[in-house]
């Protein structure tokens, strides 16, 4: 924590130098959020769930994610970085060496129209539409599919926008959510986003990531696939329909292509300015724990609601009741069925 104000205090030190000049455009934004959460399994564990990264621990308050991030732009070149801390980071990022930065890179604009642009560093995930900043998210908790899907990705990423409807990007990476390169003389991994707005009100995404990951100690390809829709109805109803599929090469098993999926649906229903309900129904499935690292096979169905209370533009109040049914005992105490119920506060500015 001492880093994150020691951070901070170098970052303002550098606004209150940097205003000087007209030309260098600074934008500073932030994020808090704290929480409660209890499991009615009663897990004596850390972590509640072992495949969650958000909102992890049991009958405790605790802080999320905490973050500060400077946004800055001089002519035709621009870059981003946040420190951030909290229990999502102590989890999400326990394999990395750099777990204080959330974001790091430098972008450049490759013509005057602003259509091309390429960036370098550690960035947000393009895969995926919930946030590690989770206020914005329909739910208060992420779906498995979001929680089991690259957070960051850290290479060199292409972007091209040749109107407002329609965006591509490449991406270069070190690999699936990775800041360090485990093994450095295999091949980046390849990436691609394709986005459609048909309107300001609906979003169409495709995302892929082609690469060489481990599946225990096997280092094989990984392909995989991440497409929703996010439609805003009306003034009251807004959904996202989503769906992961991903395929990974093995040579220990019989089968040697082993696969996981994943569809889910949420639906948002907005009773006035100051309050908001949601509603989550989804299913993933991972047989060979490729990405779920569980003691048994993983095929987990779940829903959720929640409630939300918006008493300001900046602050959420959030209470969720989650259900989680699997095939298999994997939560805790051998039991085959969990529930949850998560309450946060955030705000944001």
């Amino acid at each position: 924590m001492k880093q994150i104000w020691l951070c901070s205090v170098l970052l303002l030190s550098f606004l209150g130098n940097a205003q000087e000049k007209d030309s260098l455009k600074i934008k500073v934004s932030g994020f808090l959020e704290t929480y409660y959460a209890y499991d009615f399994t009663n897990p004596t564990t850390e972590t509640k769930l072992p495949f969650m990264y958000n909102y992890n621990r049991h009958n405790e308050f605790n802080v999320n994610n905490g973050l500060i991030r400077t946004q800055l732009q001089y002519g035709n070149t621009y870059a981003s970085i946040a420190v951030h801390a909290g229990t999502y980071v102590d989890d999400n990022y326990a394999s990395e060496d750099i777990k204080l930065l959330s974001e790091a890179y430098v972008g450049l604009y490759l013509n005057d129209t602003k259509k091309a642009s390429i960036e370098v560093g550690i960035m947000p995930s393009y895969i995926g539409f919930e946030s590690a900043t989770t206020a914005s998210n329909l739910t208060l908790t992420r779906s498995i599919l979001a929680e089991n899907s690259p957070y960051f990705m850290t290479g060199v990423k292409y972007n091209y926008k040749p109107n407002d409807k329609w965006s591509f990007s490449g991406l270069v990476t070190n690999g699936w959510q990775r800041i360090n390169k485990p093994q450095k003389d295999v091949a980046p991994a390849l990436g691609t986003q394709i986005v459609f707005k048909p309107s300001e009100k609906s979003t169409l995404n495709w995302s892929t990531f082609i690469g060489k990951e481990f599946y225990g100690t096997e280092l094989a390809m990984r392909y995989f696939n991440n497409l929703y829709w996010d439609n805003t109805w009306n003034s009251k109803w807004r959904t996202i329909l989503g769906f992961d599929f991903g395929i990974q090469d093995s040579s220990s098993l019989n089968d040697k292509h082993l696969f996981w999926m994943s569809p889910v649906l949420i639906a948002q229903y907005s009773i006035n300015t100051k309050w908001q309900t949601a509603f989550r129904f989804e299913y993933y499935q991972d047989e060979n724990n490729v990405i779920v690292a569980t003691s048994n096979a993983f095929k987990t169905s779940g829903a959720s609601i929640n409630l939300d209370y918006l008493p300001n533009s900046k602050v959420k109040l959030r209470t969720e009741a989650r259900y989680l049914d699997s095939k298999e005992a994997i939560f805790f105490d051998n039991k085959s069925n969990n529930f949850f119920v998560t309450t946060s506060l955030s705000f944001e500015f």
